[in-house]
């Protein structure tokens, strides 16, 4: 919580300093934004993936029976993996349907993707440059304990962060790039991959696990492996390309409601679920 409240008040005084209106940034994906259904959909954003990274995944509703398991159950406008259930076959589906406090239409069932590692990928596009990142960082989502497949996420106690970026190449940055420049043009994201290894993963031989475009706070910074100055000077060069990119936000770009609108919805999603370990299985 500390970490982002200094994320905002450094963005706040960049914006300041280039004559930026802070509350902007709220309108960098936009866009992307379902006003009709006041989310940034899930389904949408899978929509925007290459066939060949995308997973299989579909809208909760009625008694649709996944192919195979695992899967994970998640609600459709969900952050920070808060909601998310696994079920490992159909039973366990049964009792995470059974569950719900209300009935909604608003969740997902996701398959699990292949691969054995998980990575979350960072991205501030240039202002200036639109073939290459300001900012990208790649951090590895790693759980300590030993379940294949864990739902990683701030709220899992056996969930570490490592920081890959200082050990990738430009080169290795610039294919990564290549990847995730495919998926929309987002002027801010978070996309988190699954590969079996971090050449693969560079290669392009993943499979995408969510794409987070509201608040995709970079995981470096809770890296175990990075020092607080180091910390400290990536959150100031983000923030100020961040500041950059809001900047070039066109004024005829349509307004939405936002703000409010996902303020409602991460209250009902706490009032629908029951509040569970990451890592308990229904």
């Amino acid at each position: 919580m500390i970490i982002r409240i200094y994320q905002v008040l450094v963005y706040i005084v960049f914006c300041t300093l280039q004559r930026v209106a802070p509350w902007k940034y709220y309108r960098l994906n936009s866009p992307y934004f379902n006003e009709q259904r006041g989310i940034f959909s899930k389904l949408d954003t899978d929509q925007l993936i290459p066939d060949q990274w995308r997973l299989q995944q579909f809208m909760d509703i009625g008694d649709t029976q996944p192919s195979h398991y695992p899967v994970f159950v998640k609600p459709e406008w969900g952050q920070n993996s808060f909601g998310i259930q696994r079920a490992d076959n159909i039973e366990q589906l049964k009792t995470i349907r059974a569950n719900r406090k209300s009935s909604s239409d608003n969740y997902l069932i996701q398959h699990a993707a292949p691969g054995t590692r998980e990575f979350e990928i960072f991205i501030i596009p240039s202002a200036r440059d639109t073939d290459r990142p300001a900012v990208i960082s790649v951090t590895e989502t790693v759980n300590v304990s030993d379940d294949s497949y864990p739902i990683n996420g701030i709220y899992n106690q056996d969930t570490r962060y490592v920081d890959l970026t200082p050990h990738l190449s430009r080169e290795h940055i610039a294919q990564l790039w290549q990847h995730i420049d495919n998926i929309g043009e987002f002027r801010l994201s978070r996309v988190g991959v699954r590969a079996s290894s971090i050449d693969a993963m560079i290669n392009g031989e993943f499979h995408i696990i969510e794409i987070n475009l509201l608040y995709p706070m970079p995981l470096m910074l809770l890296a175990d492996n990075q020092s607080w100055r180091e910390k400290h000077r990536f959150s100031i060069r983000a923030m100020w390309h961040l500041a950059a990119i809001t900047k070039t936000i066109p004024n005829s770009q349509p307004r939405k409601s936002i703000f409010f609108k996902k303020l409602k919805l991460a209250h009902q999603l706490k009032l629908s679920n029951k509040m569970r370990p990451h890592n308990e299985r229904a």
